[in-house]
């Protein structure tokens, strides 16, 4: 976020609560299909340059179940028959290219030749010659980094490009990529619920491939409007969530060119210098002064009662005397209607290593079960910790909108922080103990709040 100078604030702060249903996000099992998964034989799906190493076998299945996918899912939502690719797939080793492992022409068609060395550091769909090709020295890095299902999930959004060549191409970057994300939610959920024959998840792994999200991003503040854009982390995890919650119809109806993107460019030469961050005093100022006056507008319209807003205090490693605290690095003393964050372990880590709303993401989170508190709800279960993290991605929409401008200007990368946030703090036990719900969930439930709002973040009583 960044500073601007005081004004009156705005009369009409936000909506009422909006009309809608809670969402969960159901993670499924490691469950593969019929029987165990079984490696698909080299004859019956080739890839040109492929070897016997694990990482082309790996790739190789997820393609063929990838495949298997859109052959049913393709005339069911798009009417047509699927055909397959025309040119195939290739493997190259950017560390050792074997030349002699592709035809003279090297890789592509004649309308489009590319050379095995071209591939290094990229997965790719080529439009031209209707073929995928990868770098496995890529694969096996990100498989390293990021745990082995995100290599799947990259041959999945590669073959929602191909998929998207068939049925046109909306020819602006960042739609046609996360609209790819969205298929290969859809298909990590089909996955999931143990349809694929040669490749199975473990709920952990989600966690990691939405972690694996944060190197595919774009660059914080680049242009959206690039050819080449991507999205932020937050566009392409949201897009990700869509399909694993709702298959291929919200990837088919919801990528027009009215979606909403997060993605923005710096505009400022001192946003750029500071990759939009508030100097720490003066972001915590902004969340204490922002969080009152939201709930102070909304609740009184949700519950029918007035917000007594709780007070807001740091401590430096050692957790105040309250059975709201448990010795945690965050939490809400309903005996001293105080909300508690650790600067020490918690605040100033995360401010120094995500960012300025990684802070507004920590406050938030036990401010929001202060809220609970007063509505009479639980503070202390999954429900409140889902709950907690969906009112905080509703709180951070409206930083989004605008609302909270006479006091900051949110930047480029602010929500994609609040999402690493989750994924780094948010699952530890000093944040919330004994947590049923996975990074994922946590991720999810944010989603839910920022584009749905506070009808969606299990307010009933």
């Amino acid at each position: 976020m960044t500073s601007v100078l005081r004004r009156a604030v705005p009369a009409a702060l936000v909506g009422l609560l909006l009309a809608g249903c809670s969402t969960a996000v159901v993670t499924g099992q490691a469950s593969p299909g019929p029987g165990a998964p079984v490696d698909v034989p080299v004859e019956e799906f080739p890839i040109t340059g492929a070897t016997d190493e694990p990482i082309d076998q790996f790739a190789r299945n997820a393609l063929a179940d990838v495949q298997s996918f859109w052959t049913e899912g393709y005339p069911e939502f798009y009417g047509e028959d699927y055909t397959p690719l025309e040119g195939g797939y290739f493997s190259v080793d950017s560390e050792a290219v074997d030349e002699s492992a592709y035809p003279e022409d090297g890789i592509g068609c004649e309308g489009s030749p590319t050379s095995p060395e071209e591939v290094a550091g990229n997965a790719f769909y080529d439009p031209t010659c209707d073929l995928i090709a990868y770098d496995r020295a890529l694969l096996e890095e990100l498989a390293g980094d990021y745990g082995r299902f995100l290599v799947p999930v990259v041959m999945a959004h590669e073959f929602g490009h191909a998929m998207q060549s068939r049925f046109g191409f909306a020819e602006r970057g960042i739609q046609d990529e996360t609209q790819a994300d969205c298929f290969a939610g859809a298909w990590t959920a089909w996955v999931a619920a143990g349809e694929a024959a040669h490749v199975s998840i473990r709920t952990p792994e989600l966690d990691d491939v939405i972690r694996g999200f944060l190197l595919l991003r774009d660059d914080v503040g680049s242009d959206p409007d690039d050819v080449q854009a991507h999205g932020s982390y937050f566009d392409r995890v949201s897009a990700f969530y869509e399909g694993f919650d709702g298959g291929l119809a919200p990837c088919r109806d919801a990528f027009g060119p009215d979606r909403l993107f997060t993605a923005a460019e710096f505009t400022r030469e001192q946003e750029y210098a500071t990759q939009g961050d508030a100097p720490f005093d003066e972001a915590v100022g902004f969340v204490t002064d922002t969080l009152p006056l939201f709930y102070g507008e909304v609740f009184p319209a949700a519950f029918g009662t007035e917000f007594e807003p709780p007070a807001i205090e740091g401590f430096q490693g050692d957790a105040p005397d309250c059975e709201g605290l448990d010795g945690r690095d965050l939490g809400y003393c309903a005996d001293d209607g105080t909300v508690y964050v650790d600067e020490t372990d918690l605040v100033t880590p995360a401010y120094d290593d995500i960012g300025d709303f990684a802070l507004t993401t920590a406050i938030s989170l036990p401010y929001s079960l202060a809220v609970r508190d007063q509505a009479g709800l639980s503070t202390d279960d999954g429900a409140a910790t889902r709950s907690a993290v969906c009112l905080t991605g509703w709180y951070e929409a409206q930083w989004y909108n605008g609302e909270f401008d006479a006091y900051a200007v949110i930047s480029p990368g602010d929500i994609d922080e609040a999402v690493q946030f989750l994924l780094t703090y948010g699952v530890e036990p000093q944040v919330f103990p004994n947590l049923d719900a996975s990074g994922f969930e946590l991720v999810g439930a944010f989603r839910t709040g920022f584009l749905e709002g506070g009808a969606a973040c299990e307010l009933a009583r």
